[in-house]
């Protein structure tokens, strides 16, 4: 896609970080748990977070860890994220870079683990930004990436699409877990696990979040409420007086790992033995 989308996506997040950094679905998580859980983070290891939004994975990774390097498109986000962390955080190995998750302005090889959090549907490239993502581990390094589960059911899947769009947008696409499992297997990475997590969101908020005015908040609850039968149940779309107070999805965990060593070197000295 082209610069002016990705200057839309700077100007979009720049106006809402505010509610990125206050949003309590970004402050903790089952995802997070389970992320940690799966990475096994010790004090040797330096952790990129690729669009670390308003910071929320960076400070929960950062004492865990030697250091953070705490990445985002939008500058005004990266700031928000600082003041955040500095203020609140109780930690002191993040820091921040200005960074396209695309293009990331780090050495091959710099980071021992890498996290990126409900992201990825933003990206205009996940390919590419995988093939940076690769770039960047250390043999061996471990990666995380959580989003948002493009359902298997066409019907279910365009509904999503829809309220995503009309919600943010920047909003490009969300993934199969069959797209994630090709897509991060052609990005030469190892994959280990995946994990599928139900995440409740209070309606009002999640949409207010990207800075809908009423009318807008208003066409987006009358989506969910005019949507079929089996979309509600899909969604898990709690309803009172004609209003959507919440509704569940999906989110996907994906862990993988950049291969300790080349398959050609591996390959080579199973054939001398």
């Amino acid at each position: 896609m082209s610069k002016n989308f990705k200057d839309k996506v700077r100007e979009q997040f720049s106006r809402t970080a505010e509610s990125y950094v206050q949003s309590p679905g970004f402050a903790h998580g089952e995802d997070l748990e389970e992320a940690a859980r799966l990475l096994k983070p010790t004090q040797d290891d330096i952790l990129l977070d690729v669009a670390c939004g308003g910071g929320h994975t960076a400070l929960f990774f950062a004492p865990m860890v030697r250091s953070v390097v705490a990445s985002d498109l939008a500058m005004q986000m990266l700031k928000r994220a600082q003041e955040f962390i500095s203020e609140d955080g109780g930690v002191e190995n993040v820091t921040f870079r200005e960074a396209d998750a695309e293009d990331l302005p780090f050495p091959a090889g710099a980071f021992t683990l890498l996290t990126c959090r409900i992201a990825p549907h933003h990206f205009p490239d996940v390919p590419r930004a995988l093939a940076e993502f690769h770039r960047v581990l250390r043999r061996g390094g471990r990666m995380a990436i959580i989003d948002t589960l493009l359902p298997d059911d066409p019907e279910i899947a365009e509904f999503m699409h829809a309220y995503e769009q009309m919600r943010d947008p920047t909003h490009v696409r969300s993934y199969s877990r069959q797209e994630w499992t090709q897509m991060v297997e052609a990005a030469d990475f190892i994959l280990h696990d995946i994990k599928v997590l139900p995440k409740t969101h209070d309606f009002q908020e999640w949409a207010r979040r990207t800075g809908l005015n009423r009318d807008r908040v208003q066409k987006l609850n009358k989506l969910f409420i005019e949507a079929s039968a089996k979309i509600q149940d899909f969604f898990q779309v709690e309803t009172f007086a004609g209003e959507v107070e919440s509704f569940t999805d999906q989110k996907i965990l994906i862990h993988a790992s950049r291969p300790a060593k080349k398959p050609h070197v591996q390959a080579t000295k199973q054939q001398e033995a």
